[in-house]
């Protein structure tokens, strides 16, 4: 007998119906990036549609957002070089704006989850993730104190999520004992699992010109290449306490997804980076792409490969095509 697959997708009612997949805007996880000041909205141009904003106009895309579903918000600073320094001490300065916007934001929404990042590159004149010494080395354990006190900073605002991307090894531990020593036991950390030094990231260092000043990042982030590697580096958040592992970026990376989400039970996210995002609008200007429907398809790879959760910039649109 011809077996016939095609009779369970000759309608749309019956497709629907036997959809493996699908999206939710409960998936999604909005980054947005936070401007000092007010009434301050300035584009990313490498990022067609996405904004830097000012907490206020933050504010009203955030209410917006989640009249659309949208409950997730992973939010990130832009850093004036005036307060940079290589300690990145603003990081972790209650009277900051970054860490006083963020109080204002759960204030305004406490049914909101809101994340934050931990990593020196936004506050550094370095433009790296940890420590540099004199001889251009990235200090691991040196950075841990920092990284721990920016931890403590942001959980104090109230927020839900910390998110150490920093990928210095032993941060996870050392950041939820502070958490933990201080009160805040039920702060959840989703960490960069499987962050790969990519060139994916560009825009991205764009919005908040948070580029290294010199080198690169390929002596702590992770190797292109590597698949097994990821293994390692999620055996050993999950054991130093974290509640998420993120695959970072995800397009590329959709078989590291997998991976983890078929040895791990954790909850796995799927980071859709900047360049990604930039791939499509530039294509879908020029006519070479229709950008909802490629869009679409891009997220849904990312769940279907196994992420719970999906930081993207495209959340905002999706929402509006699934209402």
């Amino acid at each position: 007998m011809l077996r016939r697959p095609r009779r369970n997708r000759k309608s749309t009612a019956i497709r629907d119906m036997v959809e493996e997949t699908r999206l939710s805007t409960k998936d999604f996880m909005y980054p947005l990036f936070l401007l000092e000041g007010k009434s301050k909205s300035i584009a990313v141009e490498s990022m067609p549609g996405i904004h830097r904003l000012s907490v206020d106009l933050m504010l009203k895309e955030i209410d917006t957002c989640m009249n659309l579903g949208i409950n997730a918000f992973d939010i990130f600073p832009v850093v004036d070089e005036k307060h940079k320094d290589k300690l990145a001490t603003k990081s972790h300065n209650p009277n900051f704006f970054y860490l006083q916007a963020l109080e204002e934001i759960k204030d305004k929404f406490p049914e909101a989850c809101i994340m934050t990042d931990v990593a020196m590159d936004p506050y550094s004149t370095d433009g790296h993730d940890g420590i540099v010494d004199e001889y251009g080395n990235i200090l691991n354990d040196e950075s841990l104190e920092v990284l721990g006190a920016m931890a403590l900073a942001q959980a104090e605002t109230g927020a839900d999520i910390i998110g150490p991307s920093d990928m210095m090894d032993g941060r996870v531990e050392y950041i939820r004992e502070i958490l933990d020593d201080n009160g805040f036991e039920d702060t959840s950390i989703m960490s960069y699992t499987a962050k790969y030094a990519s060139a994916f990231y560009g825009p991205f260092r764009d919005a908040l010109d948070s580029a290294p000043k010199s080198g690169d990042k390929k002596t702590y982030q992770m190797n292109p290449a590597n698949l097994r590697e990821a293994i390692i580096e999620a055996e050993l958040d999950e054991e130093e306490g974290a509640d998420f592992l993120m695959v970072k970026p995800a397009l590329a990376y959709l078989d590291v997804i997998k991976l983890l989400r078929d040895n791990f039970d954790l909850p796995i996210a799927a980071y859709n980076v900047s360049g990604e995002y930039a791939m499509l609008k530039a294509a879908a200007q020029k006519g070479w792409l229709d950008n909802d429907t490629a869009m679409m398809e891009m997220l849904l790879s990312m769940k279907r490969a196994g992420a719970k959760v999906i930081l993207t910039y495209f959340a905002k649109e999706a929402a509006l095509l699934m209402k």
